[in-house]
């Protein structure tokens, strides 16, 4: 099994490009939101650490939102309790695709929380500044400074297209997007 990991900037197309590829793909993301639907211990954890913030289960968008624009250190109390269980998640996401010929990787702090291994193939994500801005500004629960202090956690994309083995330029189009898919693909078989 070969693991791809995909790399870039907040709103570049990262998952868009992961789908595109064909292969299972762990999203860290769609993982998150399940785990503040879903999970009750969470719920309970976060409950505890930022007890102002955190009311009632389901938790909402706007309640980790609102702790984290309130004091910076509370985004560190939550990425300590929601990435124990994205690892474990992932764990049993490989365990499951250990099959596959290849597995794709769509998580944002990938580099960051030492995620990928050294093998593992890192494909950067490169867009238009401006297509970013417009794509992030449709989001549901738009907030500059929440990108802005996401940003400030993140590897630049320069540095992250240093550590990749390969830029997928995006222009958000499926063709452009699967054409370049199957070149790397082509290349890392």
């Amino acid at each position: 099994m070969i693991r791809i990991g995909i790399v870039g900037d907040i709103g570049s197309g990262k998952t868009f490009v992961a789908n595109n590829f064909g292969y299972p793909v762990f999203n860290a993301d769609y993982e998150v939101s399940k785990l503040y639907t879903n999970d009750k211990k969470i719920f309970l954890k976060l409950k505890k650490r930022i007890p102002k913030y955190i009311s009632s289960f389901p938790i909402k968008k706007s309640e980790i939102t609102n702790a984290i624009l309130a004091n910076k250190k509370n985004l560190k109390k939550i990425i300590n309790i929601v990435h124990k269980e994205i690892r474990k998640k992932l764990t049993i996401f490989l365990k499951k695709n250990i099959n596959s010929k290849f597995v794709i990787l769509d998580i944002p702090l990938l580099i960051e929380n030492k995620i990928f291994k050294k093998k593992d193939i890192l494909i950067f994500i490169e867009s238009k500044k401006k297509d970013i801005d417009k794509k992030i500004k449709k989001r549901p629960n738009f907030n500059i400074k929440i990108i802005k202090m996401f940003r400030n956690i993140q590897l630049s994309p320069k540095n992250k297209k240093k550590k990749s083995h390969f830029v997928i330029k995006n222009t958000f189009t499926k063709k452009t997007v699967k054409k370049e898919i199957k070149k790397i693909l082509k290349e890392i078989s």
